[in-house]
């Protein structure tokens, strides 16, 4: 059992301890266990929740950063943007079955959908902030490595000189935004060791690549 993501009062703190919401829990569950998932995995969302949980009283409404976790990748087809849409949809279609207010629930929504693009996090937003960090808090965790294996299969179709194309651009945008942690308590845990995570992954790209345009 995964501790955060497969634990129901995990979920029922947030959701409440109905009928419906054990429903919808179960759902979550069954959307995150999906096969053709990589990286987008229960560890991921039990990884976000505890990442949550290190930064306390940084959120407006942490039930509803709470409930962002737990559907800001519910639906996941490889899609960027289109996944976030679906996944706030989603949302906005079984909270209100579980109690949840229509004011917590838009909220949910938007947070979720907050997730397609971090960078258009907009200052003040203390809800986002938080989901953001926990969400980026894999960059700079020990299991770096590993996340950046899972991602590389999860796009496993594309090709590697295109997907090293692609992934370095990512990370060189990341790289260039000023700070990428909008908590200070984020920046702390954070923010170092994203950047030198991200910078390696980045060298060993541009490594890998020169080494398949060597002629035999």
């Amino acid at each position: 059992m995964i501790e955060g993501a497969t634990s129901f009062p995990r979920w029922a703190e947030p959701a409440g301890e109905s009928r419906a919401s054990r429903a919808v829990h179960a759902e979550l569950l069954a959307r995150w266990s999906e096969p053709h998932r990589r990286y987008h995995t229960r560890d991921h969302l039990a990884a976000v929740l505890a990442a949550i949980d290190l930064l306390p009283g940084e959120a407006g409404d942490e039930a509803a950063v709470r409930l962002a976790a737990w559907f800001h990748d519910a639906v996941y087809d490889g899609r960027p943007g289109w996944d976030e849409e679906r996944s706030a949809q989603l949302a906005q279609s079984r909270l209100p079955r579980c109690g949840v207010p229509a004011r917590r629930v838009s909220e949910v929504a938007r947070l979720v959908r907050i997730t397609a693009a971090h960078d258009t996090l907009a200052p003040g937003d203390r809800d986002g902030a938080v989901l953001c960090d926990a969400d980026l808090a894999v960059l700079g965790g020990p299991g770096y490595d590993a996340y950046a294996r899972a991602v590389r299969q999860e796009y496993a179709h594309v090709p590697d000189d295109l997907f090293a194309a692609g992934r370095s651009e990512v990370l060189r945008r990341l790289l260039a935004t000023p700070v990428l942690f909008r908590t200070p308590r984020a920046r702390e845990l954070w923010e170092e060791p994203a950047r030198a995570n991200m910078t390696a992954e980045l060298a060993a790209l541009a490594a890998a690549q020169t080494g398949r345009d060597q002629p035999l």
